[in-house]
């Protein structure tokens, strides 16, 4: 857990207080979005999950193309629902589902998101979900803990087997990934560049899954958006080659 400020602590008191409500207002939304800590009951970089700032998940969203979209979508790793916040303010979505671990941000996220519907659980017991026309994420970054791998992808970078999981279930992919997993470089002074380290290659090797920069947005632009991190990221997009369900396989 991370020690809060005085000033941090008052405001996330409030969110809770807020989050007590039947129903939210935008302006409450808002006001959760900045103010309830995610860090103050659990230690979030052990775990490598953080929320995406508000203006980092609108900007992500305009990959879904606004109004034309209006299919369902399923969010993995989805924290408070903030990427799905922010696709029900740019589209039509038709449907939601959002995947989450946690349970008290899933708490969190029914307030928030009240439209979808919440699977408390791993992302790695992912049959029976059905399919989808787009998956998002803000995953967990890194080499850190997890409870099972996804279908083709073995490395250790959690991001990737998130990417793999969502290929079997969605169209389109639109992530929110460290800049040293994406393949590319756009966040930066030099503008657009592929990297593709040993990782990303080894990632496209075994699920076939390339990514690009989508509408390519500079996301330094909301650095100081994050709790009390400012973490290197790129919007990276792909569209998959349908993948068996597991559920399809037997």
């Amino acid at each position: 857990m991370a020690k809060l400020t005085k000033a941090q602590a008052k405001k996330h008191d409030e969110a809770e207080r807020i989050l007590e409500k039947p129903k939210l207002t935008d302006d409450d939304k808002q006001f959760v979005m900045q103010h309830w800590q995610e860090s103050a009951t659990h230690v979030n970089s052990a775990a490598g999950a953080f929320f995406t700032p508000w203006g980092l998940a609108t900007d992500a969203m305009i990959e879904l193309g606004g109004w034309q979209f209006d299919g369902a979508l399923l969010d993995l790793c989805a924290g408070m629902g903030t990427l799905s916040l922010a696709a029900q303010e740019m589209s039509r979505v038709s449907r939601i589902v959002c995947v989450e671990l946690n349970p008290e941000y899933a708490r969190v996220g029914r307030k928030m998101v009240p439209d979808a519907e919440w699977i408390v659980g791993s992302i790695f017991d992912h049959t029976g979900w059905g399919e989808f026309d787009q998956a998002v994420s803000n995953p967990p970054f890194g080499k850190i803990k997890r409870d099972g791998d996804a279908p083709r992808y073995k490395g250790g970078e959690f991001e990737y087997h998130v990417i793999d999981i969502a290929a079997h279930h969605a169209n389109y992919g639109t992530f929110i990934i460290p800049s040293a997993s994406a393949g590319f470089e756009l966040s930066n002074d030099a503008g657009y560049r592929r990297t593709e380290p040993q990782k990303y290659q080894t990632f496209v090797k075994q699920t076939g899954i390339s990514l690009e920069a989508g509408c390519g947005v500079d996301t330094r632009y909301f650095a100081d958006g994050w709790h009390g991190v400012s973490p290197s990221v790129e919007i990276a997009c792909t569209e998959f080659e349908r993948q068996p369900q597991d559920d399809e396989l037997f």
